[in-house]
Formats: C-alpha cells, sequence, structure tokens
C-alpha cells in the first residue's frame, strides 16, 4: 500500500485511475461516503494489490486494543478481526478489595470477543465508586498485604466465571513512595494468574528518564514492572490532551523518546506501543486554567476540514497532521492521526522490534489503521 496527499483539484475518479484500482476500492478503503468530498492535505490509504517480497518482510504483531462494553456491535465486529486481544476497560475496587464492575454489562462483549478468536481481558483500574482515578486506593492497596490477597482471589474468581482470558493492570497516578510495592503486586498478581494461564500486563506512563519527576511518573519503575508482569503498554499519547494546550496527541519524537528509555529497562519482547484512536479539538486562543478541547475521531476530523473548506496541514516535527477553521466567530484547533503519522508508529515498532501495538480506545472504527497494520504485519491471532 501506498500514501496519496490530496492537493487542490483532485477527485476519486482520478484518484483511482491513476492508482489503477477501482474506484470502490478507493472508496471502502478510506471510508469516504458520498458525496466523495476531499480536504487538501488529507492522506489516503491506496491498496495494492499481494506481492510476495512484502509478505516475506512481514513480521509477528501483538495487537490489541482498550473499549468500554457500550462500544458498538458494529464497531466492535468491524475491528475484532485486526485483533490479537481486547482489553475491556474497565473494573475497580473497593478499599474492602471488592470488585467494582463496569458501568455497563461487560458479558456480551467478552462473548463476542472469544467467538471471534480474541482473548478478553480485564483491566483493573483503581477506579472509585465515583468513577475517578483515585490514588488513595493504590495506597491503601500497597500497605495491606490481606486485601492485596483478597483482591487477588476476587480477580481470579471474576475471571474464571465470567471468561476472561488475561489481565491488565493500569494504575496511574501512583505515589513515588509506593511504586516498589506496586511492582511487587504486580509480580504477584501474575505469579497466582499463571497457575491458571493468564497472563498480566501493566500500562505505563510515558517516562523518558528514569528520574522522571510528576505524579504520574515518580511511582511507574520501569525495569521493576518489566520484570513483574509478562507484557507492557506504553501509553504514549495525552500530550496533547483535554487541559493542555493544542498540539499533537501523541508527537512522535517525544514517543521516540519513550521508547528509546523503554528499551534500556525492558525486554523489547515484553513491549507494546500505545497508540491513539482519536484527536482533540480546540478553541483558540488557548487560556491555562479555562480552555477545554473535546475528543474528536479521525474522521470526525477530516470532516471538520471538508466542512470548513480549510486544509489539512502536516508537522514534520510531531509528525502528525492538524488543521485550523473559524466557526461563529470562534477559532478551532484539531490534531490528530492520519495514515501517516500511524505509519511513523509502525516504523518505530519495526525499528525497535516491539512486541505490538495496543490502541486507546477501540470505540471508533478507522480502516485505514487497520488495513496498514494488515499489510506491515501478520497479527498473531489465538486460534
Amino acid at each position: 500500500m501506498s500514501v496519496y496527499v490530496i492537493k487542490e483539484g483532485d477527485n476519486v475518479d482520478w484518484i483511482a485511475e491513476t492508482a489503477g484500482i477501482p474506484v470502490g476500492e478507493l472508496l471502502w478503503a478510506n471510508q469516504i461516503e458520498y458525496p466523495y468530498r476531499l480536504a487538501v492535505g488529507q492522506s489516503l490509504l491506496i491498496p495494492e494489490g499481494p506481492a510476495a517480497d512484502r509478505e516475506q518482510s512481514r513480521r509477528e504483531l501483538y495487537s490489541f486494543g482498550y473499549a468500554y462494553p457500550f462500544i458498538s456491535r458494529e464497531t466492535a465486529e468491524q475491528t475484532l478481526p485486526f485483533l490479537t486481544d481486547l482489553y475491556i476497560f474497565s473494573y475497580g475496587f473497593t478499599e474492602q478489595g471488592t470488585l467494582i464492575p463496569p458501568s455497563s454489562d461487560d458479558a456480551w462483549l467478552i462473548r463476542q470477543a472469544a467467538d471471534a478468536g480474541v482473548d478478553p481481558v480485564m483491566v483493573l483500574t483503581p477506579l472509585g465508586a465515583d468513577g475517578r482515578f483515585n490514588n488513595n486506593l493504590v495506597t491503601a492497596l500497597m500497605e495491606d498485604r490481606r486485601l492485596q490477597e483478597r483482591l487477588i482471589w476476587e480477580l481470579g474468581r471474576t475471571m474464571t466465571e465470567k471468561g476472561y482470558r488475561g489481565l491488565d493492570i493500569d494504575f496511574e497516578y501512583v505515589r513515588a513512595e509506593d511504586g516498589p510495592a506496586f511492582a511487587e503486586f504486580t509480580g504477584r498478581v501474575r505469579r497466582v494468574l499463571q497457575v491458571f494461564g493468564y497472563p498480566v500486563s501493566v500500562a505505563l506512563a510515558p517516562k523518558t528518564s528514569p528520574d522522571q519527576k510528576g505524579l504520574l511518573y515518580e511511582g511507574i519503575d520501569y525495569r521493576l514492572l518489566g520484570e513483574a508482569a509478562d507484557r507492557v503498554m506504553l501509553m504514549t499519547y495525552e500530550w496533547g490532551y483535554t487541559y493542555g494546550p493544542p498540539m499533537a496527541v501523541a508527537p512522535l519524537n517525544m514517543v521516540r523518546r519513550v521508547v528509546e528509555y523503554a528499551v534500556s529497562a525492558i525486554p523489547v519482547e515484553k513491549i507494546s506501543l500505545g497508540i491513539p484512536n482519536y484527536g482533540y479539538e480546540w478553541p483558540i486562543p488557548y487560556v491555562r486554567g479555562t480552555t477545554k478541547a473535546q475528543s474528536i475521531s479521525n474522521r470526525e476530523a477530516v470532516a471538520r476540514a471538508i466542512d470548513h473548506g480549510v486544509p489539512i496541514r502536516f508537522d514534520e516535527t510531531a509528525w502528525s497532521p492538524y488543521l485550523r477553521y473559524w466557526q461563529y466567530g470562534i477559532q478551532h484547533e484539531i490534531w490528530f492521526e492520519d495514515v501517516r503519522s500511524i505509519q511513523g508508529k509502525f516504523d518505530l515498532i519495526r525499528e525497535y522490534g516491539l512486541l505490538g501495538a495496543g490502541y486507546w480506545q477501540l470505540m471508533n472504527f478507522f480502516r485505514p489503521n487497520w488495513l496498514l497494520m494488515e499489510e506491515e504485519f501478520r497479527i498473531i491471532r489465538n486460534n
């Protein structure tokens, strides 16, 4: 496959004819809907026929992503064929060691994943009854061995009853003083669950050095957690975030720095790269403490450019697309992902020999991403 960037005057018929493919194939691969409008600067994936040299160059990839149980059935059906595992978000817990299930029933999604040959993975987070991350829960858990034992027992029982096939631990804002105990807890969970054949993974804040300051980073010890878990995922996104200034969600230059540090502390065969499946839209000018960005899908971002007649630009340092438009006297700025930016992340996976790619999150289906992944890799399947 190749990538074509739209120029002024282009149309789908001319692009398909030039590429030597049916126009319907071009439309399908890029989710272009009638009346087939395009934005200058939009990147399109150009499908190509099979080639022996590309088949030989493809390597195996562990592919997974996070989904809430309220994901639409259509989106789940479209995405599951491209996954090894499905991480279902999320179970919290109480200070008594009782699990707090997701707000929506997860049983149907567990069944749908299993029927598709995809292992459903339970996600454990320190979410309290109010649905918010609570690092006080982490501290309480780290300081009480009996609480840990109760929670681990609850995890094993619930996973077995519901049909989960693995566990992902996503503890954010871990205090520095809780870091060693968190790694020990992860190892303890792994030793118990491996008896049942359940692998344990852990999500890691995107550190670039072992002594990185900040509540998000200080309690996350890459070396210890890499030793404790079967797999890790680098949460290499959210540089651009809801309350921050407009910028790329996953700038490739910063993602590379995280990967460079991670491979110095953790075996590469355990590491998956986190990839965002979304963007953000900010009203500008940005005012710290006041401006709030809204999450937007990659397809919606392109639609904004088309609807408002503005070009999509590309930042060569962040390796990420962005656009600006005016509406009702307010200027807006959007950063998102396209096939060029995703290709850059796949190239990084190849360069460092990482285990896989993990997506936050799968609530919207962006077909060019998955077609590009199939072109680049052989996705590991469970059946």
